[in-house]
């Protein structure tokens, strides 16, 4: 039993061998499609890695809504309206409208809490925390004149947020490569499997089942040139035993 496990095992390696063989020939013999997609990828990469991307920075202004759940949800509501925004804009002389302010501001519990984050996005990071600060100073006096109450307090100012939160990804060209490469065998392989030509003296052996005893080598000029230098040197070598 154990020579036959051993014979197995030896007949699985011999396997493993040849296989890891063919893909090295396939690589070899297809490294050209696997090249060609590599710099076609790294060109793409290197064109999305140089492209100019607007950074955007991000802060928030928190405040104490002491309220139930729903009046909560109201008054979060609220804090995006016209109502709050046009007063928003026009203390900080902004050129927009309320609903492309809205789009800036994101309003949401803190952990399930009374305590509410107003968060702005812009591209000047001074402009944002202003924008937060002033719209939470303004929902603060105001609630009382729309909902007759006033339960709203400023917990923390917003702080300039100087890191950008759409930094550039400074890997695109790498990841590029990668994929490169990856596409690249992937393709040569997907071709290998359509090339039917036989290459070697195994697929012989293996598709007709027979032996192969030789081969005839291939006639090109250089085999040409070096069987016709063979041929004179044994006719000189002949000549000089004759002579001598």
């Amino acid at each position: 039993m154990r020579n036959i496990d051993q014979i197995q095992k030896q007949e699985n390696q011999k396997v493993k061998d040849i296989n890891l063989k063919e893909l090295f020939f396939v690589i070899k013999r297809r490294f050209w499609i696997i090249m060609v997609s590599v710099i076609l990828a790294s060109i793409i990469g290197a064109y999305l890695s140089n492209i100019s991307i607007t950074p955007l920075y991000q802060t928030s202004s928190r405040i104490i809504i002491g309220a139930d759940a729903e009046s909560q949800k109201t008054l979060q509501v609220i804090i995006k309206d016209s109502t709050i925004l046009d007063k928003v804009i026009k203390e900080l002389n902004l050129d927009k409208s309320a609903e492309e302010l809205a789009g800036q501001i994101s309003v949401a519990s803190i952990d399930g809490s009374q305590v509410v984050s107003i968060s702005v996005v812009d591209s000047d990071p001074i402009l944002a925390a202003k924008i937060a600060d002033k719209t939470a100073q303004i929902f603060k006096n105001e609630v009382p004149n729309i909902v007759g109450q006033d339960y709203i307090r400023l917990l923390s100012n917003a702080k300039v947020n100087t890191t950008p939160i759409n930094q550039e990804n400074n890997n695109k060209l790498y990841l590029a490569i990668i994929a490169g490469i990856v596409v690249g065998v992937g393709f040569a392989f997907l071709i290998e499997s359509f090339d039917d030509r036989i290459r070697s003296e195994k697929e012989i052996e293996a598709i007709f089942g027979v032996q192969v005893l030789g081969k005839i080598s291939k006639m090109n000029k250089r085999n040409i040139k070096k069987k016709k230098n063979g041929h004179l040197e044994i006719e000189l070598r002949g000549e000089t035993i004759g002579y001598k």
